[in-house]
């Protein structure tokens, strides 16, 4: 391979910059193509937002290297950033570098990647054929390597249940916004005084119910319904004060409280099917129940706070290995896949979880994680300077290894108490409940046991429960 070719990373959001980042500090050539105006374009779509990881898991090491030499302060590592604040004081003074901003193209999008002369067949001479990446306009440029850093914002997950858009979706796309809406800003003239109908379990979701409660309480008439899949929200409710990012866990322990004042309508074991809009305006969201019967949800608005799912359409001409379920790498999917891990744990991983067949080829950032939502920007600095070490042939760099995630400290009690409650036939709140009050309880209990066992006395769980779960909490 060629070594003056560039490296093309696809995307100048945090995560595509910060890999520059680590190609200016090795003196690596490279490119990098932004389809947006800007930096950052996705970003500064939910740039109301207020995100729950503090700034120093929120900004690169070697792009802090870089800006500091250039006279840069580092915000409050402990303060806690919109998504405009990681813009207008971390992004774009990276952007405009003057190591990053020359080799930045804006209004670039990758249509395709091949290799040049070789197709996703042959074999012979593949390794040192050059990429080929195919731009919108129909023009190309070659690299000797490709990190994929364009994010999954543009691909939002639908509303089916079953990964199809329900019945209705496309023709009522008029009625459907995009997760994280600017409700109380931009967009607060669409939401007041009208039902809306959050679809979803996730952060965004919760991000999107906690700004339709405050403007209820400005706005007379303004009402709020939740629909979840799930049987429970306990899962949507996550680590409440017991997470170690507080204001991840404010989320789940504010909707617990809106939920129970009812000022949120819960609509729990939702499974959309289709959507209709009605002659008066407003539309109608169907759920099918295995009995063959219907639920049926009506509102003025629906937020598809659904997810997203990874785009892999560019790299249809190159070797892939992804997970069948998770739409990641294969060694990357067990130790992300949210069917196993709800706490957002992730064991450090680098070059070699991320690697296909096809050598040379990364997807970083969001899109390695592929349908999981347990992403952290943390994440995707530490991927970004593994693979950067890889190309620089700096392996012992690239495979050591560290990350430092904030956990849900809950989480694996919270698994084993979903077993007990299964076993004592406990209602399926029970578990979120239980350890909300725990929480509480440890402020008078110095011995965690003692503290679950009068939150299970204040709950009036029986005493044989109470006895395992003050095992567990030992």
């Amino acid at each position: 391979m060629n070594t003056a070719l560039p490296v093309a990373v696809i995307g100048a959001g945090p995560v595509g910059l910060a890999a520059a980042a680590h190609l200016a500090e090795r003196a690596l050539p490279f490119v990098v193509l932004e389809a947006g105006p800007v930096a950052c374009s996705s970003v500064r779509q939910w740039g109301h937002v207020r995100m729950f990881s503090p700034w120093r898991y929120n900004t690169d090491a070697a792009a802090v290297r870089l800006l500091r030499a250039c006279g840069w302060t580092a915000p409050d590592p402990e303060a806690l950033p919109t998504g405009q604040d990681l813009v207008s004081a971390y992004v774009e003074p990276l952007a405009g570098h003057p190591s990053i901003a020359p080799h930045v193209r804006y209004g670039t999008r990758v249509s395709s990647i091949s290799r040049l002369d070789v197709d996703r067949l042959r074999t012979a001479g593949r390794q040192d054929a050059p990429f080929v990446l195919r731009l919108a306009d129909d023009s190309e440029i070659h690299a000797r390597a490709v990190i994929d850093a364009s994010g999954t914002w543009a691909t939002p997950n639908v509303l089916g249940a079953n990964g199809l858009p329900a019945h209705g979706e496309r023709q009522a796309a008029d009625w459907i916004h995009h997760a994280l809406p600017d409700v109380l800003g931009a967009d607060r003239h669409r939401f007041a005084g009208r039902h809306t109908i959050v679809v979803g379990a996730g952060h965004s979701a919760a991000t999107t119910l906690l700004a339709l409660a405050d403007l209820a309480e400005q706005a007379p008439g303004t009402r709020i319904t939740w629909a979840i899949r799930a049987d429970a929200p306990e899962r949507a409710y996550g680590g409440g004060e017991a997470d170690a990012l507080p204001a991840r866990g404010s989320l789940g322990s504010g909707l617990r409280l809106l939920v129970d004042k009812g000022l949120i309508e819960l609509a729990e074991g939702f499974k959309v099917n289709a959507v209709r809009v009605l002659t008066d305006g407003t539309v109608e969201l169907r759920s099918r129940q295995p009995a063959g019967s219907d639920r049926t949800l009506m509102a003025d608005h629906v937020v598809a706070a659904t997810g997203y799912r990874p785009d892999h359409s560019i790299a249809a001409e190159l070797r892939l290995d992804l997970d069948p379920i998770l739409g990641t790498t294969r060694l990357l999917a067990p130790l992300i896949d949210p069917n196993d891990h709800s706490c957002g744990t992730v064991r450090p991983h680098g070059v070699d979880e991320l690697a296909h067949p096809e050598p040379g080829y990364y997807a970083i950032g969001m899109k390695s994680y592929g349908r999981a939502p347990t992403f952290l920007l943390a994440t995707g600095y530490e991927q970004a300077r593994s693979v950067i070490a890889a190309l620089d042939g700096d392996w012992a760099a690239a495979r050591e290894v560290q990350l430092d995630l904030p956990e849900t400290g809950v989480c694996s009690i919270t698994l084993a108490v979903r077993a007990i409650t299964d076993d004592f036939g406990l209602a399926p709140g029970t578990p979120a409940k239980l350890m909300a009050a725990t929480t509480r309880h440890l402020a008078q209990h110095t011995n965690p046991a003692d503290a679950v066992m009068a939150a299970a006395h204040e709950l009036g769980i029986e005493p044989a429960a109470a006895l395992k779960l003050a095992a567990l909490a030992g």
